[in-house]
């Protein structure tokens, strides 16, 4: 029988890991690679504050994922991993059900040969009291457009109604000065003065209040003090206001409150600090987890307690030998993506398996098309710091890098050259 090679997880490990084997080892015959996932499509997690903001249309972005099994010689299965049974070396997917509750696929199992856990992360509210209530999050595409939906109601409703009370205004509160909340404030601000410029001038830019709260001393506080001052001053320059040192304590209806006292009005909050991987790994038979879910691995990527099973990305606590672990960034699972699809094919061989090592090639962040602020990291190079148009032009290609690893770069050639002519007959933000 054909080695059997599941993947659950599309995400930008997963789908890479998926394409890269299907060329190789799926084209050759040499095993059968299943990719699982509970959506049928994907989207690149980096680029879901765009979706809030409305400045990239993700119908149009997503990559399917039945089509990409297609072209790149493995399977796609539609569903939610819910267990794992390592003797018999089988998942569980979860029941399907349609909107009004009814089973349209049962709950089934998949055997394995090897298993390939990519399943991510997701926002860390730290039981905040009232986040899980009040709060939105940017985990999936579907709560990017809930956002972008609300954010777009309320100024549909100050267009159609600018005399009504409060309607001229709108406050906005990210919790979290990461990557993601200040890219998201950042776009906001953007998308804002793209609202005005078609016309919905019900509220104008700067009556949509954004506030950026971080509970640490500084803005990407990941990232070298010497990039956090000028996103800062960026962010400041733009009028966004910006709290430091300011851990929310209790977010209502109303607004948020920080453990300093402060009292931030806001009808549309986001909660963008701290990722956790998802609960049911805690409980699948026996592997190792830490604190936030994540599975222990060796530096193989195997499960420390399961030589079968594999893990990548988000969702592994993978050691970096100085005492932390890999940083949940897309580059590592990319980096992973590419070391796994080596090993496996080793392991097929019966050779030893290569051991993943790190390597940060810098870090870059997005304000919107104002700027962009970061370093790059090389053995060339050194630490350089970016900033500016040069910054910019970096940011974009990495997404690029990505859409050349799942379509190859003639296709990704042709994408952004679609990218480009359609600047010219779609409106620069999804005004629905």
């Amino acid at each position: 029988m054909t080695h059997h090679i599941v993947i659950v997880g599309g995400g930008a490990g997963g789908i890479e890991l998926a394409t890269r084997l299907g060329r190789s080892l799926g084209k050759r015959g040499q095993a059968r690679i299943t990719l699982v996932d509970a959506n049928l499509t994907h989207i690149w997690k980096p680029l879901l504050h765009e979706v809030a903001a409305g400045s990239l249309n993700s119908s149009e972005d997503e990559l399917n994922y039945v089509a990409q099994a297609k072209w790149n010689h493995f399977k796609f299965q539609p569903g939610r991993m819910c267990g794992l049974d390592r003797a018999r070396k089988t998942i569980q997917l979860e029941a399907k059900h349609d909107a009004a509750g009814v089973e349209l696929v049962p709950a089934r199992e998949i055997a394995y040969d090897t298993l390939v856990l990519a399943v991510g992360s997701k926002t860390n509210d730290f039981g905040t009291l009232g986040a899980a209530e009040h709060c939105l999050f940017l985990d999936s595409r579907d709560q990017a457009e809930r956002f972008h939906n609300l954010l777009l109601d309320q100024y549909l409703c100050a267009h159609a109604h600018p005399q009504q009370e409060g309607a001229g205004q709108i406050n906005v509160a990210i919790v979290g000065a990461g990557a993601t909340g200040v890219e998201l404030a950042a776009e906001l601000h953007h998308a804002a003065l793209l609202m005005a410029a078609y016309g919905l001038d019900g509220i104008r830019p700067e009556n949509l209040n954004l506030t950026l709260i971080e509970a640490g001393p500084r803005v990407v506080p990941a990232l070298p003090e010497r990039i956090s001052r000028p996103v800062h001053s960026t962010l400041e320059k733009l009028g966004i206001k910006v709290l430091v040192g300011s851990p929310v304590q209790e977010v209502s209806a109303e607004g948020l409150r920080t453990a300093n006292g402060n009292f931030i009005p806001a009808s549309l909050k986001v909660w963008a600090a701290g990722i956790r991987a998802p609960e049911f790994l805690r409980e699948l038979d026996g592997l190792e987890t830490n604190r936030i879910n994540q599975l222990v691995v060796l530096p193989t990527l195997q499960s420390s307690r399961d030589e079968h099973i594999f893990v990548l990305g988000d969702c592994a606590a993978c050691p970096m030998g100085d005492g932390k672990n890999v940083p949940p960034r897309a580059q590592a699972a990319h980096q992973q993506a590419s070391l796994l699809a080596k090993s496996l094919a080793r392991r097929l061989e019966g050779k030893p398996l290569l051991e993943y090592r790190y390597r940060d090639y810098g870090s870059l962040i997005s304000l919107s098309s104002f700027s962009a602020v970061g370093n790059l990291m090389g053995n060339l190079t050194g630490d350089v710091m970016l900033e500016g148009r040069l910054a910019r032009w970096f940011y974009v290609s990495l997404y690029r890098l990505h859409q050349m690893a799942l379509y190859g770069t003639f296709r990704t050639l042709l994408l952004m050259l679609s990218d480009r002519l359609g600047r010219s007959t779609e409106p620069r933000l999804k005004l629905h």
